[in-house]
């Protein structure tokens, strides 16, 4: 029902640098047959586990992009302290250095994965028992995730080489061989090319059909302000009627879903076989639970309170656009109102069922400075048989992470019709199909439990036609984002495409010092939006990133 992505164990690549993909050993043309190169794809494909080089690289360089969401007003680093990780607290606090790890670790990561798609595509190229149809679409596979990690690095860093499978040396590739907008345009005319030549479907769980490349390119669009772009590909995705929205936001957390419903992209994991398919870019952050359930946790990536109050709901069931009316939070003495229903099913709440257990102080690593709010979404009931409790990684379970979802889809195109001031009734109808799921998602016998309509006050609502013009759609639009994809690392890069990170970013530090008085002092600026070229990643290609 979804196109997801293959993951299997991890090839070695040797390399002088890591740009430099010359092999020890090379296949000749005559040795390159149906087995060799789909093992190439193969090793490409689990590029996304991101796992290459240690555990600490797989949670702080991840796929899912949740260290980013440290620099938006959505979430907070957690763990036992400011200076566990603290190159994570640096993002955190608008510190941004040459030097932090969480630029090192994503340029290594994206670069050797970029690497592994080019020597994919030379293989399969060279092979000689593949047909010319089946060389076609899987090249066009390695194209999409190539174009994937690119696109991630021009929504990370100011300034990056690119190179494809036509590049005899990688390493003598500068920086500013391209500008960003060049680069952009080469992403769209790999997505747009592999999105022609792709299956609809594929036989393989794990393959690439024409839909992950839309979904992409979708998002890309957006990210450069093609709203055309962006509608038609994201269309092109919603009128394939391959998808669907979860019949209950819980869904999401649950194994038995994997590759359904919303499932356009995603990576896939294993309990079942070996530690390195475990989904290590998010057991870093599994609640601490209490008696033990996932085998503890570090609990990093909590939620703000900020983000928390966002999902106050008036008396029609819609959210405050305008920011908290009365100045009143979520979980004070004095808050008697009503919230969405993904609030509880987004993030963990002192005295509201998690997975049908109770959630208390004893579930937060360290209350007094993080707070409460532990993610959800990627954790599993304990109990499922998909989750391997006390093995370390923590919290390590089956569950795929989706980078495309539909929901997300859905959204895109939204936002897509509003920025043009077109068919805004539609636009109104896509986002009101989101809200509808969560609407639909407040039952208290749906197992396991993770809301309590006795205990809170859930409301959600539709957006009404009367008044609904493109201002007020705009901010809908972007609520609908922040509520529906929340603590999944989108926040950030909407907040830097939509040209507000550094308002949206300040204005955040200044109503959270209350709670957080780590942030005395925080600032952003505009030019630490995008990363520098790390410096240690400088320094070894000697003066051609200068």
């Amino acid at each position: 029902m979804a196109a997801t992505v293959a993951s299997a164990g991890l090839l070695g690549t040797a390399c002088n640098d890591l740009l430099d993909t010359k092999p020890q050993g090379v296949f000749t043309d005559e040795q390159i047959g149906d087995g060799e190169a789909q093992d190439l794809l193969t090793s490409a494909y689990a590029t996304l586990l991101c796992h290459y080089f240690g555990n600490n690289e797989s949670f702080a360089g991840p796929i899912n992009n949740w260290v980013f969401d440290l620099r938006s007003d959505d979430a907070l680093k957690g763990g036992d302290g400011v200076t566990m990780e603290g190159y994570m607290h640096q993002l955190e606090v608008g510190n941004v250095q040459s030097d932090n790890d969480v630029a090192n670790f994503k340029w290594r990561n994206n670069y050797f994965s970029i690497s592994r798609c080019n020597t994919a595509i030379r293989a399969i190229s060279a092979a000689t028992s593949i047909s010319d149809k089946d060389k076609t679409s899987m090249i066009a596979e390695m194209k999409t995730l190539r174009a994937y990690y690119y696109f991630d690095m021009l929504r990370i860093f100011a300034k990056f080489p690119y190179f494809d499978e036509t590049v005899a040396n990688p390493s003598e590739c500068r920086a500013d061989q391209y500008s960003r907008d060049e680069i952009a345009g080469f992403i769209k005319e790999d997505l747009k090319n592999a999105y022609e030549v792709l299956p609809e479907s594929q036989e393989q769980v794990g393959r690439f059909n024409r839909y992950v490349a839309a979904g992409i390119l979708a998002r890309v669009a957006l990210f450069t302000s093609s709203w055309s772009e962006a509608e038609t590909y994201a269309g092109y995705v919603i009128d394939s009627e391959k998808y669907e929205l979860y019949p209950n936001f819980l869904d999401m957390s649950k194994p038995e879903y994997n590759n359904m419903y919303e499932s356009v992209m995603a990576v896939q994991f294993s309990s079942a076989n070996s530690p390195d398919q475990y989904n290590f870019n998010n057991c870093l952050n599994c609640t601490w639970s209490e008696d033990n359930l996932y085998g503890n946790g570090d609990d990093f990536y909590l939620a703000s309170q900020n983000l928390v109050d966002a999902f106050r709901t008036d008396a029609n069931g819609l959210p405050y656009l305008d920011g908290n009316p009365d100045g009143k939070s979520v979980e004070t003495a004095d808050f008697e109102g009503n919230v969405d229903p993904r609030l509880d099913f987004t993030l963990g709440r002192i005295g509201m069922p998690w997975r049908s257990h109770t959630y208390n102080e004893k579930w937060c690593r360290n209350f007094e400075l993080y707070g409460q709010f532990s993610g959800k979404k990627p954790y599993p009931a304990p109990e499922s048989p998909y989750v391997k409790p006390g093995i370390v990684p923590w919290g390590a379970s089956s569950l795929n992470y989706i980078i495309v979802r539909y929901a997300d889809v859905l959204l895109m195109k939204a936002e897509a019709l509003i920025e043009q001031n077109k068919d805004l009734e539609q636009a109104r109808n896509l986002i009101n199909q989101v809200r509808q799921k969560a609407a639909r998602s407040v039952d208290a016998s749906y197992q396991p439990v993770d809301c309590n309509p006795m205990i809170a006050s859930y409301e959600i609502g539709q957006y009404p036609a009367t008044g609904w013009n493109q201002a007020y759609a705009r901010k809908a639009v972007r609520m609908e984002r922040r509520l529906e994809m929340a603590m999944e690392g989108l926040r950030w890069f909407d907040l830097v495409r939509w040209g507000i990170a550094v308002e949206t970013v300040n204005a955040y530090y200044a109503s959270e010092v209350k709670f957080r008085s780590y942030y005395t002092g925080a600032n952003l600026s505009e030019d630490e939006i995008y990363f520098p070229i790390p410096v240690n990643q400088a320094d070894n290609a000697g003066e051609i990133y200068k």
